[in-house]
């Protein structure tokens, strides 16, 4: 991972800037609406189109699994537990919908629903879930909704489980991938359904059925570990996808490929293209020292300071000499400090514009000098400008 060399500059910088790369995006894309992000910085590399309304189809079931695993993660929900199948979702497993094949009154756990949704994108394991959850599929797609809202998508409605056609299932790219970002954020322990690429079902009355993970990426060697497909006729093709190459992990969520082979190719190309041109750089981690600042009249010349998050910025690699990283602060600064002040800032410039803002806070105590020691070093500033 690069580094970023920081300079200390006695001053205070209070402006801040996201940080977007529409000019630099040199790629066409094939696809109603698309956009690609670095997960560790956030940034948002392409976008096409993100915000125009569509119909996420099957991409709705990432939300379906999130409902899931916030229930496992309080213990309110086990792997083991399961749910009788209804009449209501044995009916879409009957309906030509994609479907893992399950039976009226089937006793089916929560995990094998979840491999049912995620990997065979069953429609029906969709409906047992929400009703064994729930109680009916109407009620779960309002916890759908009100968990939206919670995480940031504000153009998202849903209005079922499994994304069926319904004009009151929509959402946009970018919630999409707000939603991806959430759930590959908070639940590693269960993301990794999204990278198996089978799934059997000893299904009733019949021989075990084998279904393959709907993600083209997944068979490409190209490090990609999730998440969704999607497909509706008024919508086209669509695909949420996230790769991993070396500590970078990049998401691209793309709407209204033509087909099958489009969905995979320009996906594919997104992701590569992501990789290929921009890098990004570790700036600092929580909890990590990444100044001393001057101290005035205290009983320490120095104070240790620190940052609360992890702070990455990806950037073109033709253009990573602009990246700047300065530490600004009013200064010295007057003793008493109290451990976990906000002593200064820690500013971050791109082409001369301040791409990031963020406090810098101390990391220790540092108390006063008594009397004569303050008066000594009044005395040393006023003579030689010495702190």
């Amino acid at each position: 991972m690069i580094r970023i060399n920081i300079i200390k500059l006695f001053f205070t910088v209070l402006f801040f800037a996201s940080l977007s790369f529409k000019s630099f995006a040199i790629i066409s894309v094939n696809a109603k609406s698309a956009i690609l992000q670095d997960y560790l910085s956030g940034d948002i590399l392409y976008e096409k189109d993100a915000d125009v309304s569509i119909y996420p189809a099957s991409m709705t079931k990432i939300m379906t699994s999130i409902i899931a695993f916030d229930l496992l993660k309080k213990g309110e929900l086990s792997l083991d537990e399961k749910f009788i199948v209804s009449e209501n979702a044995w009916r879409l497993s009957t309906a030509g919908y994609s479907s893992m094949f399950i039976m009226v009154g089937d006793q089916v756990s929560v995990e094998n629903l979840l491999r049912g949704i995620i990997i065979a994108s069953g429609n029906d394991a969709c409906v047992a879930l929400a009703e064994g959850i729930a109680g009916t599929e109407a009620e779960f797609a309002n916890m759908m909704t009100e968990k939206a809202i919670q995480i940031g998508m504000e153009n998202t409605n849903f209005s079922n489980a499994s994304g069926i056609n319904d004009p009151n299932n929509y959402s946009t790219v970018r919630d999409i991938l707000i939603m991806s970002n959430y759930l590959i954020k908070n639940y590693p322990e269960y993301y990794h359904y999204y990278k198996e690429t089978e799934f059997t079902w000893d299904r009733t009355g019949g021989d075990p059925i084998k279904q393959g993970n709907r993600n083209p990426l997944l068979y490409k060697n190209m490090g990609a570990d999730g998440i969704k497909t999607g497909y509706l006729a008024v919508e086209k093709y669509s695909l949420a996808s996230s790769i991993i190459k070396k500590d970078r992990r990049l998401i691209a969520v793309g709407s209204g490929f033509t087909s099958k082979n489009e969905r995979s190719s320009q996906s594919a190309k997104l992701l590569t293209w992501g990789l290929t041109n921009f890098d990004t750089i570790l700036i600092g981690k929580k909890n990590e020292i990444v100044s001393e600042l001057d101290v005035w009249q205290g009983k320490k010349k120095k104070v240790k300071a620190y940052i609360t998050e992890d702070i990455y910025k990806t950037i073109p690699k033709a253009k990573k000499k602009y990246l700047k990283v300065s530490v600004n602060y009013e200064g010295p600064i007057e003793a008493p400090i109290s451990k976990n002040d906000i002593i200064g800032k820690l500013n971050v410039r791109y082409q001369d514009e301040t791409i990031g803002t963020y406090d810098l806070i101390a990391f220790e105590d540092v108390q006063k000098q008594n009397i004569i020691s303050r008066i000594i070093a009044s005395i040393n500033f006023l003579i030689w400008g010495d702190v």
